[in-house]
């Protein structure tokens, strides 16, 4: 399957990790009896439950993540990465947990951009039907309906962030020229071009079905020049590993880019399209997303990407103070010998015992304090 294994360490990672988690397990973590392996809580939050094999998934998707991101590291520095994103990891499950059942209470549906993001992945891997690729999955060890729980999991978590956190953040345009004059330095650049694509597969491709995928660049490129948004576009019709992020490609210097791309792309300004072009494993289409001049950049052509980097400061401890409120909201009991890293202070220690429903229900019924950001 074209990029299964990168997409499935890519959604379990984001499935566990949200602002990174801290585990500490103990060596007798497996417990067996006449052969049958005994599951083990490690955690409860409110009346859901983490397991070890919870646990043993995330830390199996964390090596599989860095694996990916940093192909070519020496071992020490992967494991260093592991060490450093390992300790956070029951932080993390704990978190997405809170996030989840805060979706719920708050009527959050995810199941059409679910239906949406799996068709995505489809295409992406040239798949003919969602049968096909439920099969593919299952052939590479991941359950169907865990990697759609995963999804549907990280979904719901990113709009209760985007409504809860996302919108209490506000960046002053004081903010970005103060950003702007103490940073010039990171804004000095040689001749670079931000590029977006539309690829299309003709790998293994008879010379009339090359005809008709041709035909099928062109229809999506006028599609575009007759106003649709192109990033929707991409991520709709787009076959490269670059559909889900709408068709960015990356930014590109001169010399970086195939002799053919490069003279097309350095000749356009910001918004143009290059013509339907024929490289050696299919047929795409460039859009110049940003084309800076060398030297120092303006404010304005930099400015979205100085709010990018703003918000994201903001955002990890105003992250961090949502979830806290969160974890007072709710019971959040972690097994002797496991470590939440974000645990308040009086967290309880779990018991073998069910929580009890009622108790459970009425503290989940306590007004929710939106965070303070900016003073509001």
């Amino acid at each position: 399957m074209k990029n299964c294994n990168a997409f499935l360490s890519y959604i379990s990672a984001v499935a566990v990790g949200l602002a990174g988690i801290a585990l500490a397990m103990p060596s007798d973590v497996r417990a067996q009896a006449k052969g049958t392996v005994i599951e083990e809580i490690v955690a409860r939050v409110n009346n859901d439950a983490i397991t070890l094999s919870d646990v043993q998934k995330a830390d199996q998707s964390l090596h599989d993540e860095i694996g990916h991101d940093c192909q070519g590291c020496a071992p020490e520095k992967m494991e260093e990465l592991y060490k450093e994103k390992q300790k956070d990891l029951l932080r993390d499950l704990i978190d997405q947990a809170l996030l989840v059942e805060r979706a719920k209470d708050m009527g959050i549906s995810v199941d059409s951009d679910l239906v949406k993001r799996l068709d995505e992945i489809r295409r992406q891997n040239n798949l003919g039907s969602m049968e096909e690729m439920e099969k593919k999955v299952e052939q590479e060890g991941l359950s169907w309906e865990d990697l759609k729980t995963q999804i549907r999991n990280n979904l719901q978590t990113q709009e209760v962030i985007r409504r809860e956190v996302g919108s209490h953040i506000n960046i002053p345009s004081e903010d970005v020229k103060k950003y702007y004059d103490e940073h010039q330095k990171d804004f000095v650049r040689p001749e670079q071009v931000v590029l977006y694509e539309i690829f299309l597969s003709t790998e293994g491709k008879s010379p009339e079905e090359i005809s008709s995928v041709e035909k099928k660049a062109d229809d999506l490129r006028n599609r575009v020049v007759k106003g649709e948004d192109f990033n929707e576009i991409a991520k709709h019709f787009s076959e490269g590993s670059t559909g889900k992020d709408g068709g960015l490609l990356g930014t590109f210097e001169r010399g970086q880019l195939d002799k053919q791309l490069e003279e097309a792309v350095f000749k356009m300004d910001k918004g143009q399209m290059t013509p339907v072009i024929q490289t050696k494993t299919g047929f795409e289409v460039l859009k110049v997303e940003a084309h800076y001049e060398a030297g120092l950049q303006p404010q304005d052509k930099v400015e979205n990407e100085i709010m990018n980097r703003i918000y994201a400061q903001k955002m990890q401890p105003t992250m961090r103070e949502y979830l806290g409120q969160l974890r007072e909201q709710s019971y959040v009991m972690v097994k002797p010998g496991y470590t939440d890293s974000a645990a308040v202070a009086g967290a309880s220690v779990i018991q073998e015992v069910a929580p009890t429903p009622d108790a459970a229900d009425a503290k989940k019924k306590k007004k929710m304090v939106k965070p303070k950001v900016n003073g509001q």
